[in-house]
């Protein structure tokens, strides 16, 4: 059966009921689009995961900033329906921003304390945005399953907190970061760096990598691998204006002082029109 193209919410929710009535699951991979090699393992792991796979396709107004690239982020409908429908999604959702958004809409969902950390000190109402776009797909699919990429960590933490305190019946699965073959995370943004920018990005996790390697040889103090992180970038970065870099724990996204448990290095760098988030498992 070839993949079916939707835009309404109603078309959505009728599709996913009928499938649910056959008794067949549904993973669903919510996205922005322009996809990458990224966004393909997202939906491979859909695919083992459901009978149905549903992709989501929707640039969200909401969880940008007055002053982010909204108008300016990359799309390109035709490429990523060919994508879409080679990575074996059964439906590609499109919708128009007002076909999610009521014209009076006045309902947001957010995780208030976990959005304010980390990227949400720089971008406040950004996972407000994701939270109430990814509770509406939720709610429309009624998927079983919904794969989110390890890059962007902290939204993945904020929506497993936010399913299991509203109980949404859905099971939350991460992938693993996709790479270049340099190191770079591979990002729908890499698109706005300049050849000079792009030579130096890798340093990003080259610099998390050095923090692992100094963990994995005794090190648990977060102060001590932030300074050795920083340092290094101040000379193979220079390029690079740090938006944060914190060693935090991996479930609360809480700021650590000491490694004891489950504990993630995350950054975002501003490289030009570009702003790329990365992070790191320590142990």
């Amino acid at each position: 059966m070839d993949m079916q193209i939707l835009s309404t919410a109603q078309e959505l929710a009728a599709v996913c009921r009928q499938w649910h009535r056959e008794g067949q699951s549904i993973a669903l991979v919510p996205t922005m689009g322009y996809y990458h090699e990224g966004h393909a393992a997202l939906m491979d792991k859909a695919r083992t995961l459901g009978d149905r796979v549903v992709v989501s396709l929707f640039v969200n107004p909401t969880q940008f900033g007055p002053n982010e690239d909204y108008a300016a982020y990359p799309r390109d409908l035709e490429r990523d329906a060919q994508i879409a429908r080679e990575h074996g999604a059964d439906l590609l959702f499109t919708p128009a921003p007002e076909e999610l958004y009521a014209e009076d809409a006045a309902t947001w969902v957010e995780v208030p304390e976990m959005g304010q950390l980390l990227c949400g000190i720089s971008r406040p109402i950004h996972f407000r945005g994701v939270c109430t776009v990814c509770s509406k797909l939720f709610h429309l699919t009624q998927a079983d399953y919904a794969v989110f990429g390890n890059k962007d960590w902290q939204q993945q933490a904020i929506i497993r907190r936010m399913v299991r305190d509203l109980f949404i019946p859905v099971t939350i699965v991460g992938v693993p970061i996709v790479r270049a073959a340099d190191g770079l995370a591979l990002s729908s943004r890499n698109v706005y760096l300049t050849e000079e920018e792009r030579a130096q990005a890798p340093e990003i996790y080259a610099g998390l990598q050095y923090a692992k390697d100094m963990v994995t040889h005794g090190e648990t103090r977060a102060s001590v691998l932030r300074d050795a992180v920083l340092r290094r970038w101040a000379s193979r970065l220079p390029l690079g204006r740090l938006d944060y870099l914190q060693v935090i724990d991996s479930a609360s996204l809480n700021q650590i002082e000491e490694i004891t448990g489950p504990a993630t290095m995350a950054c975002a760098i501003k490289m030009g029109k570009a702003r790329l988030i990365d992070n790191i498992q320590l142990n």
